[in-house]
């Protein structure tokens, strides 16, 4: 009996049958084991990945209404005035509104600004709460000549 051996075949034979094993041209089970694990291990990474995505995506779409903003705004100026202001977001933030108290702590420009945001419902509740302290020399005079000297 002839046989031609191609690609690299090589016949033994166990019996009265010819047996043919192709070295070099197949995996190992531990190879395709290993090749199973590495693709699993990508996946669940990317998925980890997407899913930390969402959540951040989801946590920037309720956002939370603080004084912050408020006292950023006021900090733009370079005077202030004793008295009581109060307000809304308008469309920024629909059912929330804005208090604020300044008065001069000192005799020196020094004032301090009280912000308390609430939250408009059926239960108003007070959002956020902030006190702070600015430094507005500018502001003394128009204070003092309004108060005529004194303190209000």
């Amino acid at each position: 009996m002839k046989c031609r051996l191609t690609n690299r075949q090589e016949l033994r034979q166990e019996g009265n049958v010819l047996v043919s094993r192709d070295s070099g041209l197949a995996f190992t089970l531990l190879e395709v084991v290993i090749a199973i694990t590495i693709f699993f291990i990508a996946v669940f990474t990317i998925l980890d990945l997407t899913s930390q995505c969402l959540r951040s995506a989801r946590a920037l779409q309720h956002t939370t209404v603080t004084a912050s903003s408020l006292a950023a705004e006021l900090s733009l100026t370079n005077k202030l005035t004793e008295g009581f202001e109060s307000g809304d977001f308008e469309d920024l933030h629909p059912g929330y509104t804005w208090a604020r108290e300044i008065s001069m702590v000192g005799s020196n420009g020094l004032f301090r600004v009280d912000f308390t945001v609430l939250a408009t419902g059926k239960k108003p509740r007070i959002e956020s709460e902030m006190s702070i302290l600015f430094y507005r020399p500018d502001s003394l005079a128009a204070s003092v000549q309004r108060v005529g000297g004194g303190r209000r």
